[in-house]
């Protein structure tokens, strides 16, 4: 059975926590509301709707309050409407004076209880909004826009990143060191969340300086290192791969601190492990050398980076998405563009793992050469 109830409070808070109080009661339609600012809205209710059943009132209101509504109420002659009082004031006159105008019964309302909630509600929705706010700052500060560098012919490159919260810890770049050298990187921030967030934006631009003014790349983080770690915190560091690629010859010069080691992906369609350099993570240990190593890239060669939350995903049974699985995609990919790559290996990943949460950030960064054109 289905009724119909007409509240009458000024407060303009309480229709919504109503319907949120007796959303279940809305949805399979036993209680319908309707609602009324003061006791002379509440006169053209329920001449719009004849079915209402109870009107619980609120006392002090303007322009009439409940007290004289009551009162209105009983001259309308409907036995069947039942007239509650609720009001935040529990003192015995307002009490008599309810119960000697007709009023069916006597509640008082819990406002502090009520605005405690709202309070909180909005809060929660500030929070939320600060936090989608930052997902857009922070997928700003990436590169976004591809091919990123649509004049030059000698390289193809995507990037594809999905956080595990709002914000992440993972981090890719590229940008021109000159006009013949490319640097690009992927990193990882231990943690998720803003505090990540926040020691990734910093890594990234430390990064970005220092590239600018050092040739080597083990210098490189080397630097970054050192400068890190008065930022780091006992359980914060963040793994780098850092590469620069000649794109007039495509030799590539490349230092490790602590990654995953990026596949090379053959024009041939054979998959490989790039050779690791010695190095640990970065921002972690003070006085820390990172060497580097140097690979020749052939026409059509990929290099395939990616962090952590790749290869460490989860099915539901708990199983890995390991080394093995990515291999064997990339094999059976071979001739996918950079961008067909980072997007389907992230289907293959997303296949595997079903309905299990995402518990990191996962990032893919492809960097293939086709060499320069010299017609």
């Amino acid at each position: 059975m289905s009724h119909k109830i007409l509240v009458v409070d000024d407060e303009p808070d309480l229709e919504l926590l109503i319907k949120q109080k007796f959303r279940k009661e809305i949805k399979d339609e036993s209680f319908r509301f309707v609602f009324a600012h003061n006791g002379v809205q509440a006169l053209e209710r329920l001449e719009e709707h004849d079915d209402v059943s109870v009107v619980l009132s609120d006392i002090n209101m303007p322009e009439m309050d409940g007290l004289t509504l009551l009162q209105k109420l009983n001259e309308l002659n409907n036995p069947l409407l039942k007239s509650v009082i609720v009001s935040a004031y529990g003192d015995m006159e307002n009490i008599r004076t309810a119960m000697n105008r007709g009023a069916f019964d006597f509640l008082t309302k819990p406002i502090d209880f009520n605005k405690s909630a709202l309070k909180s509600r909005d809060e929660l929705v500030a929070v939320q909004r600060d936090l989608t706010t930052a997902a857009r700052i922070q997928q700003s500060l990436l590169p976004n826009v591809f091919p990123p560098f649509p004049q030059r012919s000698e390289f193809e490159i995507h990037a594809e990143m999905i956080t595990a919260k709002n914000v992440g810890g993972d981090f890719y770049d590229f940008y021109f060191l000159d006009e013949d050298r490319l640097a690009f990187a992927i990193g990882d921030v231990s943690g998720k969340g803003i505090p990540a967030a926040i020691y990734m934006a910093v890594c990234r631009t430390l990064l970005k300086a220092t590239a600018h003014q050092v040739a080597h790349s083990g210098e490189v983080l080397r630097r970054v290192n050192a400068l890190l770690i008065p930022e780091s915190e006992a359980a914060t560091f963040v793994t780098i791969f850092y590469g620069i690629l000649n794109t007039r010859t495509g030799e590539v010069q490349y230092s490790n601190g602590g990654h995953n080691s990026p596949m090379i992906v053959r024009s041939t369609g054979e998959v490989e492990l790039l050779p690791m350099t010695d190095g640990f993570l970065v921002g972690k240990i003070e006085h820390q050398d990172y060497d580097a190593k140097k690979i020749q890239l052939q026409i059509g060669d990929t290099l395939f980076l990616y962090t952590d939350g790749v290869t460490e995903a989860m099915d539901s049974d708990m199983n890995m998405f390991e080394e093995e699985r990515l291999t064997s995609y990339l094999k059976k990919s071979n001739g996918s563009s950079t961008r067909e790559l980072a997007r389907g290996s992230l289907a293959e990943l997303k296949a595997f793992a079903g309905n299990a949460p995402q518990s990191d950030d996962i990032t893919v960064l492809i960097l293939r050469y086709l060499g320069r054109n010299l017609s």
